[in-house]
């Protein structure tokens, strides 16, 4: 085959090639969740518990859920408030703070990773100060947060001083008796073996 009706096959394809090359991509892009949202700077306006904070990035106000965590209800004293507290020692008020945004919960607050010197998500986990949240793991680097939770309650940090740690905030918020022994052994963590809860 010469070289000139290869290049009238290669020219007759390129239009396909085109078509089909937007189609895959047209494909991709439905991939993408419609809540991402890119990293953006803000600066830290207030902090409402242990894993919500109000931030200001340009004219904008924006409420922040902490993702992969779920930190003490603040009627679960005195952990929730010692969350809380941990997390206004950690950040300023007006301090700038990296937000890695996730998802968007069902009240309209960017579900993200707050980072400031440190991820602050991650070392609320690791300082046992929140809980892993299982439910929403899976938009975190779950290792990560599972080894940060397993060190906490080795060291029976802040939750894990009681044994198995605290009634769980996600048990707590569902109605569960808010009279029960706060140091009950909680069931099994769903991503770690038996054994380690």
């Amino acid at each position: 085959m010469s070289s000139q009706v290869r290049r009238r096959r290669l020219a007759a394809l390129a239009p396909l090639a085109l078509i089909t090359s937007l189609a895959v991509l047209t494909a991709l892009a439905w991939l993408v969740p419609a809540t991402a949202k890119a990293n953006f700077r803000a600066r830290v306006v207030s902090i409402g518990d242990g894993d919500t904070i109000r931030v200001r990035h340009g004219a904008k106000l924006e409420t922040i859920r902490l993702a992969c965590i779920d930190a003490p209800e603040m009627a679960q004293v005195p952990y929730g408030d010692q969350a809380r507290r941990y997390l206004q020692t950690r950040l300023r008020l007006e301090q700038e703070v990296t937000i890695n945004p996730l998802n968007s919960d069902r009240y309209g607050r960017t579900v993200a990773e707050v980072i400031g010197d440190i991820n602050l998500n991650l070392a609320l986990v690791e300082d046992g100060l929140a809980f892993v949240y299982p439910k929403y793991l899976g938009q975190c680097d779950a290792n990560e947060y599972l080894n940060a939770e397993y060190r906490a309650r080795r060291h029976r940090f802040g939750i894990w001083r009681v044994p198995g740690g605290i009634e769980r905030p996600w048990q707590f918020r569902h109605g569960r008796p808010h009279g029960r022994q706060q140091g009950r052994q909680p069931s099994r963590h769903p991503y770690l073996p038996a054994g380690l809860i």
